[in-house]
């Protein structure tokens, strides 16, 4: 019949020697030490230990080779099909996050098209106050309506 020894206080004396979590210290079975290792009940006696060999520090769980693959190509947009995507396009991407980059994209341009007097001061307000409405899908969209309705100065079409 084996009996195990409890080695609690020596697994945590050097978890805080070895810096690491009580899951990752490898503690001897050898019979032969048992003895040794369970009357280590100090640092200096635990180090001891360590340098003998008889207590290591276990490597660190790390993820497959297979995982990072499949995250690069994930990043490069492979693996993201039709098959791989769960729930609507709504539960998938944040639609305020959405909202605030088209708007800022919109009020950009426009801040840029009246500084450089490409069109006035009321063309501004009103066209600020459509895009806030959410009259413009994109800036694209902007640009359109800008060009049918002639709203830039000094282009005639």
């Amino acid at each position: 019949m084996v009996v195990y020894m409890d080695y609690k206080l020596q697994k945590r004396l050097a978890s805080e020697i070895l810096k690491v979590g009580e899951s990752r210290i490898w503690i001897s079975p050898d019979p032969e030490n048992e003895e040794e290792i369970s009357q280590a009940i100090t640092k200096d006696d635990v180090r001891a230990l360590i340098e003998r060999g008889l207590i290591k520090k276990i490597p660190m769980k790390t993820n497959s080779h297979r995982w990072l693959i499949r995250h690069i190509k994930r990043v490069k947009g492979h693996r993201r099909g039709y098959g791989k995507r769960e729930g609507t396009k709504k539960t998938r991407v944040d639609e305020e996050e959405e909202w605030v980059n088209k708007i800022r994209k919109i009020r950009t341009y426009l801040k840029y098209l009246r500084d450089k007097e490409m069109i006035d001061s009321r063309t501004y307000r009103r066209l600020y106050r459509l895009s806030k409405g959410n009259a413009f899908s994109s800036l694209s969209d902007l640009r359109r309506y800008i060009d049918e309705n002639k709203l830039m100065k000094g282009v005639k079409s």
